[in-house]
């Protein structure tokens, strides 16, 4: 696997950090999720293959063993806001010092400085600073934010992933780590570059939900079907227009694509409503009328695109669907660890201390003063 060998150590968090330990755990990384003593793993979804070390860094001993863990480890993943990390004894000029190769990335709403640095937030507050909640919605409604996709996991983990990355492959180069700010307002800023970018395109230039990419045009939507379901129409180039008419028994004539988007959108819902989502698969499947079925998530590995292509897995702790890794590398393609059990709580606790050169006696003592939690254990 392609990052074999690498060791991460994750602070425990929710969501963002958690979904990028998650990306280096299926490309092969050993990531070391360190949990709150009493804490469990159960609202965790993504810790899936990670290794469980239940540590008190409130403890001067539980800071000791993490700065002997990082020693050996070459990344750092903490979710925390500005300063907390600096408070425990445990911030980069610290493990830096104690090991120069480590790569230590942090990832937060707003950044390491900054007016709104300190200030707590989620998804929705980030893409609003970031000028991305502005652009979604439909005409003459509220912004409205796509769950929390954008800043939690793209702008957020996948980004800190791909530093974290670049920091590891520099590291090749000069013999050293270095610091990784990633945080979720620039995170989906950047990802919105296109966006930003192309603002004086044909395809913006009016309120929201009035511009040809956001729901403004009757070629650019979905459609309710006759059972209730959807369809995704995408028939942006004229040549890709045409096949849609095709399809729905329009002619060009009849519904010229730049014009009267309103009054067309009337008659592609109610073209829509005459048949069923599988009918109108069969109309489209296989052609060039950027069509598809809108499915819903345990409709989506069934598909048969997506299940010749084993494109899902089962998320093992429920017995549900879940996205396979990706991308795939053909040499060292990853293992999604979703198909394998969540660690208990504290289950390699007694393992990675071992590893790190503490006795079965200073582990034993260090769960009777409070530093660790192993009473899940395995071993």
């Amino acid at each position: 696997m392609a990052l074999r060998g690498v060791q991460i150590v994750e602070m425990a968090g929710l969501a963002p950090v958690p979904f990028c330990g998650m990306v280096l755990a299926d490309f092969g990384a050993t990531v070391i999720r360190v949990c709150k003593i009493e804490g469990e793993l159960d609202f965790d979804c993504l810790a899936n293959g990670k290794k469980s070390l239940a540590l008190n860094v409130k403890h001067p001993k539980g800071v000791e063993i993490l700065r002997r863990i990082c020693k050996k480890s070459d990344v750092l993943i903490e979710p925390f806001r500005k300063g907390v990390m600096e408070k425990l004894g445990l911030g980069p000029n610290i493990l830096l010092e104690d090991n120069p190769q480590l790569v230590y990335a942090r990832l937060t709403g707003f950044g390491q400085y900054g007016k709104y640095s300190k200030m707590a937030g989620h998804d929705i507050n980030y893409i609003a600073v970031s000028g991305l909640l502005s652009l979604l919605g439909r005409k003459n409604e509220k912004p409205t934010a796509p769950i929390n996709l954008a800043a939690d996991f793209g702008g957020g983990g996948l980004l800190c992933a791909l530093g974290i990355m670049m920091a590891l492959y520099e590291r090749t180069n000069s013999g050293f780590g270095q610091v990784v700010d990633a945080n979720m307002v620039e995170g989906s800023a950047y990802l919105s570059s296109w966006i930003f970018r192309s603002q004086k395109h044909p395809y913006w230039g009016q309120p929201r939900g009035e511009n040809m990419l956001d729901t403004g045009s009757h070629f650019y939507d979905t459609y309710e079907t006759k059972d209730g379901k959807y369809m995704a129409v995408g028939a942006l180039e004229p040549q890709f227009y045409s096949k849609l008419l095709h399809g729905l028994g329009f002619s060009d004539e009849e519904v010229p694509q730049m014009e009267n988007s309103e009054a067309h959108r009337e008659l592609f819902t109610k073209r829509f409503q005459e048949r069923t989502q599988q009918e109108w698969c069969e109309v489209f499947d296989g052609t060039d009328a950027c069509v598809t079925p809108v499915l819903s998530l345990d409709e989506a590995p069934k598909h048969p695109h997506n299940a010749e292509r084993n494109s899902f897995v089962t998320y093992v702790d429920h017995n549900i669907p879940a996205p396979a890794a990706a991308p795939r590398l053909s040499r060292t393609p990853p293992v999604t660890k979703a198909m394998e059990p969540k660690s208990q709580h504290g289950e390699h606790t007694v393992e990675i201390l071992i590893d790190n050169n503490y006795t079965m006696q200073e582990v034993q003592q260090l769960e009777h003063e409070g530093v660790i939690a192993t009473k899940k254990s395995k071993l």
